[in-house]
């Protein structure tokens, strides 16, 4: 039974905590589509993210360090805490302060870099990517299979590659488009691990309010 039970732990996709900052192999980059989020969990939190006025789209969920399998997340590092100013910041990508912080804690401590320098590589990432803007013209809710998002970002991304992007999905939603990126943001097929494409073919898309 125990040797059972190693087996099936070793098969399992994981995750590493406390792991020596800067130490790992390539990016994932998710983008979430904002109003799906809103729908989802967003609008009953109350949160700010999803006030019309904001107008958000595709937001910038995070920059996340990735092993080839698995990844390393809270890592011991010396690098001093983002400022208050530097979360607020980042919100007009990131949607709130809050996100920003907690992706720099989780993630950014991962990734060698000062807070500065990593939500500095997170604008240069996500501005690298050309986010489809077809979806923005949504009036009304729709139904589509998950294939069709990756396909936009496809089709507005030539150095993107199948298997270098994954949408996932949550709630029947649309939920994030993940790009695999270098350590100097070229575009890099994904490891196993992060290509789990979701297979709905009819989740939600909402439209930007």
């Amino acid at each position: 039974m125990r040797i059972v039970l190693i087996w099936l732990l070793l098969a399992l996709p994981a995750h590493s905590e406390g792991e020596q900052s800067g130490v790992f192999d390539y990016y994932v980059m998710a983008l979430s589509w904002s109003p799906n989020w809103c729908a989802i969990e967003g609008d009953a939190r109350g949160s700010d993210q999803c006030d019309a006025r904001h107008d958000h789209g595709w937001i910038l969920h995070g920059l996340w360090p990735q092993f080839h399998r698995s990844y390393p997340s809270f890592c011991k590092t010396a690098a001093r805490p983002p400022s208050r100013r530097m979360t607020a910041a980042m919100s007009d990508i990131m949607g709130t302060p809050g996100l920003a912080w907690h992706q720099w804690r989780k993630h950014g401590v991962c990734t060698g870099l000062s807070a500065e320098d990593y939500y500095a590589l997170s604008r240069v990432a996500y501005a690298s990517i050309q986010r489809p803007s077809i979806f923005r013209r949504l009036e009304n809710s729709v139904k589509l299979p998950a294939s069709v998002v990756e396909e936009a970002f496809l089709a507005e991304n030539r150095s993107l590659e199948p298997d270098g992007i994954t949408i996932t999905c949550r709630g029947g939603h649309i939920q994030e488009a993940r790009i695999c990126l270098s350590k100097s943001l070229d575009p890099v097929p994904c490891g196993q691990d992060v290509v789990r494409d979701c297979k709905a073919t009819s989740a939600i898309f909402e439209p930007v309010r």
